[in-house]
């Protein structure tokens, strides 16, 4: 077998159990990658220097198949309502399968931290059969010091191979599918295979983390984070795809901790990863800049963005492949990223949604015991054209703002949550960046520069004096007035000309909300079932 690269003599592929493998490139950095992806015909170098890719089937992650082995550690630890299973039995022909496919074969191999905190993190290696997937994840992991390479040993191994499809009755996978995402807690594995979407990778490191570190005291978020430029008032920005949780985090007035995935421990917070995985739908340099001079340049990745085939100049406002199309960059190519992943407790905890409905305000104050119901409500709402055969508008509840990646229970995660909110005092908002005057295809989206405002005075702690009123539909503050935002904004009922419509649609997401939150009454307080929304005054 042939070796390339930075190779680790201590620790190689043999201890994996890969064998007569064609070659193994080690730890190769953007510029052979690149060459390996384009001869390959993997990839194309577009306008501004990034390399573009298509998933082919899957343009993003396949939840239904992903997979956890059931075992001593996991059989009374993993939250099995939100978790599928997979039998130790299957996962070993499938691990025997996946080695013995890679015969013969050329793999990359990527030894990556995740996490920014060295007393938390994890030592990842990831076996990927494409070169533009070996790129992704080291562009969107914390790459080690080269002098560590050496003796890396890692702690969790991820082997990605898209060629591989399973066999539902062979492998334990689910039926009519030929993907999958098994994951072994207790040997650390994770095999993906059937799909070409780089983001399952990343994912299931997350999920990794969000299995191991509450034992240790952290809470592992799904959220970005930025800090204060004086590194004094950090806040954390929850959110489900599509909210602007990397938009918004994206601020030039404050330095960028990470955009997607966090831990909150004793000593404060740190990114779990090195990288931004950015959606590019309709990006455009005027409305985020530092995301397009980041995107636009050589050592990004992008998936399933469409270019002219002569010219190469990125189209990125045609969504003919999927709406979902998006791009890797590590954290670097943000001017103003923080160089150590990590910041104090933060002082703000922003609660993101798009309330495709076009009733929720712009921002509202929460209490203790409403962040609660909001954390483990997770609410946004899905429009026509992000998912194949969506029609209109659909509310999605996604606990904890990131149910696919929750291992254990979901009161697991929110309890550390409340236990560091309550601990230092931090100040929780629910912000709506979705529509206002109406429905999606009736309303207008929230004007950004109102929610930018918005954030920086929740972020300045000037909101906190403003005039409040009771919401009548979900019992949240909200403020009256805000300079420099529009009044009516601040009072979404005043935005509609159909004023019965708005009742009736803010009735209808009141109910939706306590429909889903039934299944967790049993695992809260009195306090928080007090705090669901409810319709305490009739409609003016």
């Amino acid at each position: 077998m042939q070796e390339t690269g930075l190779r680790n003599g201590a620790y190689g592929a043999d201890k994996f159990g890969f064998k007569n493998l064609a070659e193994i490139r080690w730890n190769l950095t953007a510029p052979s990658l690149y060459e390996y992806a384009v001869a390959a015909k993997e990839a194309a170098i577009v306008e501004g220097g990034a390399l573009c890719a298509e998933t082919g089937h899957h343009t993003g992650r396949s939840p239904k198949d992903k997979h956890t082995v059931v075992d001593d550690l996991t059989r009374d630890s993993v939250w099995w309502d939100g978790n599928r299973k997979l039998s130790k039995e299957h996962f070993d022909v499938l691990l025997q399968d996946f080695i013995k496919h890679a015969e013969g074969r050329t793999l990359y191999a990527q030894d990556l931290y995740g996490g920014a905190d060295p007393t938390y993190r994890i030592k990842v290696r990831v076996f990927t059969e494409y070169a533009w997937h070996s790129l992704f994840i080291r562009q969107l992991l914390i790459r080690p010091e080269v002098k560590e390479l050496a003796s890396f040993t890692p702690e969790l191994t991820v082997v990605d191979m898209p060629s591989f499809k399973t066999d539902a009755k062979r492998h334990g996978g689910r039926e009519g599918s030929d993907t999958m995402v098994a994951i072994d807690f207790t040997r650390k594995i994770v095999l993906i295979c059937g799909s070409s979407y780089a983001g399952e990778m990343k994912k299931s490191v997350f999920t990794t983390l969000n299995f191991y570190l509450p034992a240790r005291n952290v809470v592992p978020m799904h959220c970005s984070a930025n800090v204060s430029n004086d590194g004094k008032e950090s806040a954390l920005f929850f959110g489900l795809s599509g909210t602007g949780k990397t938009t918004l985090s994206a601020d030039p007035a404050r330095t960028l901790i990470g955009d997607d995935e966090h831990g909150w421990g004793p000593d404060g917070i740190f990114n779990f990863e090195g990288g931004c995985y950015a959606k590019t739908i309709k990006l455009s340099h005027e409305h985020e800049p530092m995301i397009w001079d980041a995107t636009n340049r050589f050592g990004a990745v992008l998936e399933n963005v469409v270019f002219d085939p002569v010219s190469r100049i990125p189209d990125y406002n045609d969504g003919s492949k999927t709406e979902n199309t998006r791009s890797a960059y590590p954290l670097d190519f943000i001017p103003n990223a923080s160089r150590s992943g990590r910041a104090g407790h933060p002082k703000n905890v922003i609660f993101l949604t798009a309330d495709a409905y076009g009733v929720m305000p712009p921002i509202a104050k929460l209490t203790a015991e409403q962040a609660m119901y909001h954390f483990l409500s997770g609410y946004t709402a899905k429009v026509a054209g992000t998912e194949k055969g969506l029609v209109g508008v659909q509310p999605e509840f996604s606990t904890c703002f990131g149910a696919p990646f929750l291992p254990r229970h979901p009161s697991v995660y929110a309890n550390l949550l409340r236990d560091y909110v309550n601990k230092h005092k931090v100040d929780v908002w629910l912000v709506n960046s979705g529509w206002t005057g109406g429905k999606y295809g009736e309303g207008r989206r929230m004007p950004i520069k109102a929610t930018r405002t918005l954030l920086s005075a929740a972020l300045d702690g000037s909101l906190k004096s403003a005039d409040f009123r009771t919401d009548q539909y979900f019992g949240f503050a909200v403020p009256t007035s805000v300079p420099g935002v529009e009044p009516n904004l601040l009072d979404p009922i005043k935005t509609w000309k159909n004023k019965a419509e708005f009742d009736k649609t803010a009735r209808d997401l009141v109910g939706m909300f306590q429909k889903n939150f039934a299944k967790f009454e049993d695992h809260v307080t009195a306090e928080v079932k007090a705090a669901a929304p409810e319709v305490r005054l009739a409609a003016e």
